[in-house]
């Protein structure tokens, strides 16, 4: 656990938010601002909306910077000296996000225009506006550029 990650909770769940992982893609604020709120201390408000909706919106989070846990299952973990952390399973998926990068979850093989494997991460977020730094990653150059996808 990085020492920047945080959790938030209401009795019934708790989310977590690794800073690390997150792209500012927007989601979760322009899903549900009474629960996600970038301008406000602490910016994750878990009384702002129900459980089930609170998680309907951290599983559109593209990155898994957000991710849940049921708080009964988290005791459960916790007793039998388990990991309380989430570590969600994915089906291999690409998310295509708007104005944004290619988000691909689970185990993918890329390799680079001279044939060089890349170095495999769960997660990964890759350019489409070709102004990244760190190509062929995002590191977010879209929003600065103003990208537009057609």
């Amino acid at each position: 656990m990085d020492k920047y990650d945080r959790n938030y909770t209401n009795g019934e769940i708790t989310v977590f938010w690794k800073p690390g992982k997150c792209i500012h893609a927007t989601t979760c604020y322009r899903e549900l601002l009474e629960v996600f709120n970038p301008r406000k201390r602490p910016w994750v408000n878990m009384d702002g909306a129900s459980s089930e909706e609170i998680i309907r919106v951290v599983k559109m989070c593209p990155t898994q910077a957000l991710s849940f846990a049921y708080n009964k299952d988290l005791e459960r973990d916790k007793e039998s000296g388990g990991m309380n952390i989430p570590n969600p399973e994915h089906v291999p998926e690409i998310r295509v996000m708007e104005d944004g990068p290619l988000v691909l979850y689970g185990e993918f093989h890329i390799t680079d225009a001279e044939g060089n494997e890349l170095k495999p991460k769960k997660i990964q977020s890759l350019c489409r506006c070709g102004a990244s730094l760190s190509m062929p990653y995002c590191d977010g150059m879209h929003r600065k550029t103003g990208f537009k996808a057609k």
